[in-house]
C-alpha cells in the first residue's frame, strides 16, 4: 500500500495518510516548511481545495486527468477494433490531486509527457504471450494477443468468441481497489453512496455508483462486505478521482487505503469454475460462491479474495491477489486448457452484449442513473429516505421520470454505428450514440444509445447516422446476449 503523508485543505479539514492511509488531521509534523498554497480549483459540485505535501516512498500515481492530453478541448480516445473502451477519452472531471514522486500537486498545467503510462505488474508476461500492448487509462496493456501458440488463434473476435464458449483470462490490474474502515463507516458511506449497507451481509458484494451533488454519476463501482472493512473496486481511469471525492466527502474518521500492492484479474466463460476450482482451496468449494458473492481462497499458496462476478455477461470471478504473485498465478491458470489470455478489444465487445455500461462513455457527470436505466443502483430504501449525494435529483426523476434514456439497438446490414453517430425519428434528430460496434456472437451491429424517452419504447423504428448514411435501426432490449450468472444450482 502507498505510504503517504498528504495534506489536501477542504472547507475545514485536511487529510493526512499513513502507510497507505489517507485520513485525520495534522499535518504539519511532516514537512520542515508549511506547503505552498496554490491557486483553487474546481471540485465536484461546489467545493474547492488546494494544498501541496509529500509523499514518504517514491510512488508515481497520476490523475486520468493529465494522462491523455487535449485536442481541440475534447481528450484523445482509444478505439479498439471501433470499441471505445474504458477509461479512454472520458468526461474527465476536475483533478483533486496529482501523486508525482514524492509530492502532492493540485494542477491540471502538468505537461502530458512527464506522464508515461505505468506498466502492469503482469507487463512482462503480457509481452511473452504475444500481447500487442497500448496506452489505456494511464497504463501499457493488452488490446489483444497473437501467436501460433494460441488455441483460440488470436484476434479480438477470436478471444471473443473464446471467453463465450471456454475461460478467458483477463488483467484488470489498472482497476483501483480500496479498502474503507473506521468508526460510523457505513453511515458515512451511505451519506455518500446511494446503497443500502443495512442489507449489504458479509461476503456479499453490490453494484453502487458515485455521484456529485447534482447527481450525475462519477464512476460506478463495486462495494463489498469484509470483515471491520469496506472493499471498493472503482474504475481505474478515475481511480484517484475517485479516492479524492471519497476523501472529501467522507470525515476524518474514515480511513481509506489504496491497495497499490495487488493485482487484480477475471476469469470469465462458461468454464471459468472448472478451471479455477483446481486451485483454488479454502474452507469452503469455490462452487459454494454464486453469482456477486465472494470468499478468502489460497491459489498457490498465496492469499486471493475471490468473488464471483465480472464484466462479460458471462460466469466467472473477479481475482485479487498480491501483485508479486501475479506472474505465478497468471501463468498457473494458463496452464489448463480451457483458458487463453484476453485483451481489451474482446472485453468491450463482451460487455457491450451484455449491455453493460460504460463510464465515460455510457455514463458521465452530465447522465443520472435514472437516465442511464441504472435504477438497481440506488438501492430502495434510498430511493425514499434519500440522504445521499445528488438525491435530490434522483428521486425527483424516479418519480417525474426523465426527458432522455439509454436504449439498445440493433442495426441492418454490418456497418455498425459508433460512438457519437446521431439517432433520428423521421427527420427529428432524437439521441446520440454511446456505444456500439459488430456483436460476434449475433453477427450484426449493436449499440447503446441515448434518445428521447418518447423513442424509447422496444420495436421503435429509428435511424442512425453513419459516414452520412442512414441505417435502420430498431430500439432493442438489453442485454444483448443474454447473461449467464450463476446463481445457485
Amino acid at each position: 500500500m502507498i505510504d503517504v503523508r498528504l495534506r489536501i485543505r477542504k472547507t475545514s479539514r485536511a487529510c493526512r495518510g499513513d502507510s497507505g492511509v489517507f485520513r485525520g488531521r495534522d499535518w504539519s509534523e511532516q514537512s520542515d516548511t508549511a506547503p505552498k498554497e496554490q491557486p483553487p480549483r474546481k471540485l465536484s459540485g461546489k467545493r474547492t481545495a488546494r494544498g501541496i505535501g509529500t509523499l514518504e516512498s517514491v510512488i508515481t500515481a497520476r490523475c486520468n486527468h493529465h494522462r491523455r492530453g487535449r485536442l481541440g478541448g475534447q481528450f484523445a480516445r482509444l478505439k479498439l477494433s471501433g470499441f471505445p473502451t474504458e477509461g479512454a477519452g472520458t468526461a474527465c472531471r476536475p483533478a483533486r490531486w496529482i501523486l508525482v514522486r514524492g509530492t502532492v500537486i493540485l494542477s491540471d498545467e502538468t505537461p502530458q509527457d512527464e506522464l508515461p503510462p505505468e506498466k502492469l505488474p503482469l507487463d512482462a508476461w503480457h509481452r511473452d504471450q504475444g500481447a500487442r500492448m497500448v496506452p489505456f487509462a494511464g497504463y501499457e496493456m493488452p488490446i489483444h494477443y497473437t501467436g501460433e501458440h494460441l488455441s483460440h488463434g488470436g484476434g479480438i473476435v477470436a478471444e471473443h468468441e473464446w471467453t463465450r464458449t471456454n475461460a478467458g483470462l483477463f488483467d484488470v490490474s489498472h482497476m483501483g481497489q480500496v479498502l474503507l474502515s473506521g468508526e460510523g463507516l457505513d453511515e458515512a458511506v451511505e451519506a455518500v453512496l446511494p446503497i443500502d449497507l443495512s442489507t449489504l451481509k458479509l461476503g456479499r458484494q453490490r453494484y453502487s455508483l458515485l455521484l456529485d451533488e447534482d447527481g450525475g454519476v462519477l464512476d460506478d463501482l463495486m462495494v463489498s462486505r469484509w470483515p471491520g472493512h469496506l472493499y471498493l473496486v472503482v474504475n481505474g481511469a478515475t481511480k484517484y478521482e475517485d479516492m479524492g471525492h471519497l476523501r472529501e466527502h467522507l470525515p476524518d474518521e474514515i480511513t481509506l487505503n489504496y491497495l497499490d500492492d495487488h493485482a487484480l484479474l477475471a476469469l470469465q466463460g462458461p468454464k471459468a469454475a472448472d478451471a479455477l476450482g483446481r486451485h483454488a482451496t479454502g474452507e469452503y468449494a469455490l462452487s459454494d460462491l454464486t453469482f456477486m458473492r465472494f470468499g478468502k481462497f489460497s491459489i498457490a499458496g498465496h492469499n486471493a479474495t475471490i468473488a464471483r462476478a465480472g464484466y462479460t455477461g458471462e460466469d466467472g470471478f473477479e481475482i485479487s491477489i498480491p501483485a508479486a504473485a501475479a506472474e505465478e498465478i497468471a501463468t498457473l491458470l494458463l496452464s489448463e486448457p480451457e483458458v487463453q489470455p484476453i485483451g481489451l478489444g474482446a472485453r468491450d465487445s463482451l460487455r457491450l452484449e451484455a449491455g453493460l455500461p460504460l463510464y465515460g462513455h455510457d455514463l458521465s457527470p452530465q447522465i443520472s442513473p435514472i437516465e442511464a436505466g441504472l435504477i438497481f443502483g440506488i438501492n430502495k430504501r434510498r430511493r425514499t429516505e434519500g440522504g445521499f449525494l445528488g438525491a435530490e435529483r434522483i428521486m425527483r426523476e424516479i418519480v417525474d421520470g426523465t426527458a432522455k434514456t439509454r436504449v439498445g439497438l440493433t442495426l441492418e446490414g454490418r456497418m455498425p454505428a459508433r460512438e457519437g453517430a446521431d439517432v433520428f425519428s423521421g427527420d427529428t434528430k432524437v439521441g446520440t450514440v454511446t456505444s456500439g460496434g459488430f456483436s460476434p456472437t449475433l453477427g450484426m451491429p449493436i449499440a447503446m444509445a441515448y434518445v428521447d424517452a418518447a423513442c424509447a419504447a422496444d420495436g421503435t423504428e429509428l435511424t442512425c447516422e453513419v459516414r452520412k448514411k442512414r441505417l435502420p435501426a430498431t430500439v432493442s432490449p438489453m442485454p444483448f446476449v443474454p447473461h449467464r450468472y450463476f446463481r445457485g444450482s
